[in-house]
């Protein structure tokens, strides 16, 4: 039993020593705030919106114009935007692969506020609309939200 005492002993000096020296962020996240970039302005806030390159579900299109009309709206928002090309994917009904090019443009936030998000997704809304889409998808700080 003696045995037993001194080995919890050792646990507990051993815990209690890492949690003095322990700190509530990870390291990470340390390292970070002690490089160059401590100190500088960030934006931790991130909204993206997918611009499809269909026009009445699946009639393709050159989607140009609807791609800087976006970064024009995201970029009054929020001071800037940025657009990149992809390919979006899913499963029909009768089991085949069904390939879409989207641009993805995005922008980053101080504060998504209630207003800021209600005028994004009002705009998801109008260029749902606009393109004669069932749906646009909009990313809000990792969450996908489809705009019906």
């Amino acid at each position: 039993m003696k045995w037993l005492h001194g080995v919890l002993s050792l646990v507990l000096v051993g815990f209690l020593a890492f949690s003095l020296n322990d700190s509530s962020k990870p390291e990470t996240i340390q390292a970070k705030e002690t490089n160059a970039l401590k100190g500088q302005y960030s934006l931790d806030e991130v909204i993206k919106i997918y611009v499809p390159s269909t026009y009445n579900v699946d009639q393709p299109i050159d989607n140009t114009p609807y791609v800087n009309q976006s970064l024009e709206t995201f970029s009054k928002m929020f001071g800037g935007a940025t657009a990149v090309d992809g390919t979006g994917a899913w499963v029909s009904e009768d089991d085949q692969l069904v390939k879409e090019k989207v641009t993805i443009v995005y922008s980053f936030a101080e504060d998504l506020d209630k207003k800021s998000i209600n005028a994004v997704v009002a705009y998801a809304k109008s260029l749902k609309e606009d393109m004669k889409q069932s749906a646009i998808s909009l990313e809000v700080d990792g969450k996908m939200y489809f705009i019906e």
